[in-house]
């Protein structure tokens, strides 16, 4: 693979985007774990496929092209980021009808898209899992672009969205400003997973934002070691996913998620039999 990434630009350009989607949704998945959100990436991810299907019905019925998928996902995905907060608000008791309510009409827009839009195409499949094929040259400075945004929010608000998300009702007395700080970050949340449509596919991409988190927390002893626990896994199965994929010619967001899943099993699986084996070597102590 790493004589074809030389020679093809394709292949660089997916590669680098990995790396960047690595790097930035297990960042920002940590914070949403903490927060009991994680339900929230996939009512965006959803979305996101209404946006997608909407782009690809243009590009069929009318033959505009100047609004790809791509950028339509990314506009239906920040709309209903901006939703699902204006719905927090009304059901202040009952936040979290926000996010299956939002989840339900991206699903219903997305099946309205795609039946208008005569069913499926290669195009929506690779939208849908991944390809290590479909990004190009401009995708790849547009994901750069909305890394670097996310780099810069969240190390700038990073004490305020910690406090956030282990104490809003502190945090709030401390005067943090809850409401402005919690819409930056959906909206973060959604560019995040419009990014990594591409790589790991939108029915997906909130597994890369959650599954190594979950490893990470196992593995850490503080949220900042969590983080970077996060991180390293992330790469590491986006990496070993793209590999997959290229070598198998599947979708990468597959070979992703299943590599996160066996690594999570395998560490509760290991961890399980260490207790069992202390506890079993405490019992011999005693009985000794």
């Amino acid at each position: 693979m790493l004589a074809s990434l030389l020679e093809y630009d394709f292949l660089r350009h997916t590669f680098i985007t990995g790396i960047i989607i690595g790097f930035i949704a297990p960042l920002l998945g940590s914070f949403i774990v903490v927060r009991r959100l994680s339900m929230m990436a996939d009512a965006l991810s959803h979305v996101t496929l209404a946006g997608i299907a909407f782009g690809l019905l243009l590009e069929k019925k009318t033959g505009i092209t100047a609004i790809t998928p791509f950028y339509s996902g990314l506009g239906f995905s920040v709309v209903g980021s901006l939703f699902i907060e204006k719905l927090r608000k009304l059901y202040t008791a009952f936040q979290e009808l926000a996010i299956p309510v939002i989840l339900s009409a991206g699903v219903g827009l997305s099946v309205l898209f795609i039946a208008l839009a005569d069913g499926f195409n290669a195009d929506l499949y690779s939208y849908l899992f991944g390809s290590v094929s479909a990004v190009s040259k401009q995708d790849m400075y547009i994901v750069l672009v909305i890394a670097i945004i996310v780099c810069i929010v969240i190390f700038s608000i990073y004490k305020e969205l910690f406090l956030l998300s282990f104490d809003e009702e502190q945090a709030t007395i401390n005067g943090i400003p809850a409401t402005v700080i919690h819409t930056f970050f959906i909206i973060l949340t959604a560019l995040v997973i419009a990014a990594s449509m591409r790589i790991v596919g939108v029915l997906l991409v909130s597994a890369l934002m959650t599954l190594p988190v979950a490893i990470g927390i196992r593995l850490a002893k503080g949220f900042k070691q969590t983080i970077i626990y996060s991180i390293l896994i992330g790469e590491l199965s986006v990496i070993i996913g793209l590999i997959i994929g290229y070598y198998l010619e599947m979708p990468p967001g597959g070979s992703i998620v299943l590599f996160l899943i066996l690594v999570l099993v395998s560490i509760i699986g290991a961890q399980h039999f260490k207790r069992r084996r202390l506890t079993s070597n405490m019992k011999s102590d005693v009985r000794g």
